[in-house]
């Protein structure tokens, strides 16, 4: 229950601090603009980490869990209760923010910007690239360590600001469907779940090769 806890408060802070930043820099004309909002997501994924890393392995991510329970460094059974609160920490900081900005038409939603294949491929390799760092960098599921945490924050942060204005750089399902289903805007939640689950289980085959047996998880790949 702690470890569900843990998640449950950390995917609300990232949610919160993370699509809070874009519904405020939209109701305070651009203040904080696009490097800032990225700037949020990359910055609170880091203090996440070390906040709870120890307890929980912050993931903050259903695809992260999924994929690490793919790759044998996480528990099975762990993962409904990793996903319940997840999507529920996702859905509360959304709900939240809609009760502070009724105004907001989106909530911070993900919204791809050209057309749906463009960020649907995006998404796809975001997710792949964010992954193969977090596999990379962690020793397991459950490691809480300054290199760690910088380079997964970093990472997020990265993507957001270079391909954000494109597909919303969302790497992260509860992040989507939080938003778009408190703001009712679900037309394009497809592509979001689709493609962060996709990319995260891609990095796993990726993460095997470059790294060899054991050095992603298991002894040899799922």
């Amino acid at each position: 229950m702690r470890k569900a806890l843990a998640e449950f408060l950390a995917t609300f802070a990232l949610v919160f601090a993370g699509t809070g930043a874009i519904v405020i820099n939209q109701q305070a004309g651009g203040v904080i603009g696009h490097a800032g909002v990225a700037a949020v997501f990359g910055l609170i994924v880091i203090a996440m980490i070390h906040t709870f890393g120890d307890v929980s392995g912050a993931h903050m991510n259903p695809a992260v869990t999924l994929a690490f329970a793919v790759a044998r460094r996480f528990a099975w059974r762990g993962v409904p209760a990793y996903f319940a609160a997840q999507f529920t920490g996702a859905i509360a900081a959304s709900l939240l923010l809609k009760f502070l900005f009724p105004a907001s038409a989106t909530l911070g939603a993900t919204l791809p910007a050209g057309s749906p294949q463009q960020s649907f491929i995006l998404e796809i390799v975001l997710t792949a690239m964010l992954m193969l760092v977090v596999l990379s960098v962690s020793s397991g599921a459950k490691e809480k360590g300054v290199t760690a945490g910088i380079a997964i924050g970093a990472m997020v942060g990265l993507e957001a600001l270079f391909a954000g204005p494109i597909c919303g750089a969302s790497m992260n399902p509860a992040r989507s469907l939080a938003p778009a289903l408190v703001s009712g805007h679900l037309e394009h939640l497809w592509l979001y779940l689709i493609a962060t689950f996709g990319g995260a289980l891609l990095a796993i085959p990726i993460c095997f090769l470059v790294r060899g047996p054991g050095g992603c998880g298991g002894s040899s790949p799922p």
